[in-house]
């Protein structure tokens, strides 16, 4: 196994890290590297600038608008990305719905619903998640009862992710309430638009409006956009579960998180000395560091066996998910204790009113700490993506 990168792996990495440069446009990167939320216009924006130089969607096949780039390029790609402070496009469209297209979606649904996806002129959300069906998806009730060419939805969706901004969202519903509980579920696509929706706002921890609640009353949604078969829908899910749970390691976006880090506690004096002369200080920073790089390597195992094998990522991807979470985490805790109390929530410490806080980006850290909380739990709590390496991979 070589997990070295080649001499045009690393031309391609520059030609990526050159490109961002010169047109990731600079408020939206200095939003994702200030820890503010993203607007609509900002993703949109973002997507039709990757979109003209036919870089939106490099996963897909070329025939559709993909790169023809192979995995190794594709995983450079995303963790430049990170590097470079540049948003990923929300998965839900460009990976998660439109993988499940390409695999199981017939020529028409193909064709009706992929160029908007890889032009940005479409946003897409997720409806899974359930009052009560979080990690325990297939217990969902959220019903759809079919009536001629069309169904008829009620129920209601819980921790959906931008929400307020989907044109379109894809759909887990039940259509059989008689069948087990993985049965009787059915994939759909359902526009937004549809009289019967109601978006409902949650704010978060760190006060910002991530994630909404969706309500369904007597929402009626054609027949054709029914992906696969009717009540075979948890094929679909386990599908695109795994197409999820790839990129969740966030390497990229770790290694940039991690440099600021160290330039933070570079400039906190204690005792008249920098924080990154502490002894215990250091020491938790470079495990940390120490198991980024770990990830890192797994991460380009991971790489290396889809590239001989030619096949999906299995149930044992989910390690990426669970150690790229808990790093994330640990890098916002350690940027909590550089700071110290100078990592207030939501306040300018220095001074009057009106003044500058005394670090700029000292007093958005405790937001960004309570918000990285859900790492552990979106695509599936840890929890049970141990449960799952230990059913699946291990076969306990």
């Amino acid at each position: 196994m070589d997990l070295n990168y080649s001499p045009e792996e690393q031309a391609f990495r520059a030609e990526v890290r050159s490109w961002l440069a010169a047109h990731l446009p600079a408020d939206i990167r200095d939003k994702v590297t200030g820890y503010e939320h993203l607007a609509k216009d900002d993703y949109q924006r973002w997507h039709r600038i990757l979109a003209a130089q036919g870089w939106s969607v490099p996963h897909w096949p070329e025939a559709w608008g993909g790169t023809g780039w192979n995995i190794t390029q594709r995983y450079i790609f995303q963790e430049e990305f990170g590097l470079a402070g540049a948003p990923a496009l929300p998965a839900f469209g460009p990976q998660m719905c439109a993988s499940v297209l390409l695999h199981f979606g017939t020529e028409a649904q193909k064709q009706r619903f992929l160029p908007g996806i890889r032009s940005g002129e479409a946003f897409w959300v997720q409806g899974y998640s359930e009052p009560g069906s979080g990690s325990d998806l297939a217990s969902l009730k959220t019903r759809a009862e079919r009536q001629g060419d069309h169904y008829v939805v009620n129920g209601q969706k819980i921790w959906t992710t931008l929400g307020h901004y989907g044109d379109w969202i894809f759909c887990l519903v039940r259509t059989d309430a008689t069948a087990k509980k993985q049965e009787g579920i059915s994939f759909l696509l359902i526009d937004m638009a549809t009289p019967g929706i109601t978006v409902r706002p949650l704010i978060l921890m760190d006060g910002g409006h991530e994630v909404n609640e969706v309500f369904f009353d007597d929402v009626k949604v054609p027949v054709e956009n029914l992906i696969f078969e009717e009540n075979k829908g948890w094929t679909v899910a386990k599908y695109l579960l795994g197409h999820e749970r790839m990129g969740s390691g966030n390497v990229g976006g770790s290694k940039r998180e991690l440099a600021a880090l160290k330039r933070l506690a570079a400039e906190q004096q204690v005792e008249g000395r920098s924080l990154m002369d502490d002894p215990r200080f250091r020491d938790r920073l470079s495990r940390v560091e120490i198991e980024l790089e770990a990830l890192e390597l797994t991460s380009m195992r991971f790489l290396d066996q889809m590239r001989k094998s030619g096949q999906p990522p299995g149930a044992d991807v989910s390690m990426l998910k669970i150690r790229g979470s808990e790093l994330q985490q640990a890098i916002t805790e350690l940027m909590m204790q550089a700071v110290g109390p100078l990592a207030q929530p939501f306040m300018a410490v220095a001074g009057g009113e009106g003044e500058a806080p005394a670090s700029p980006i000292a007093w958005r850290l405790t937001p960004r700490y309570a918000n990285y909380r859900k790492t552990s739990i979106y695509a599936g709590s840890n929890e049970i993506q141990r449960n799952i390496i230990a059913k699946a991979t291990l076969g306990l």
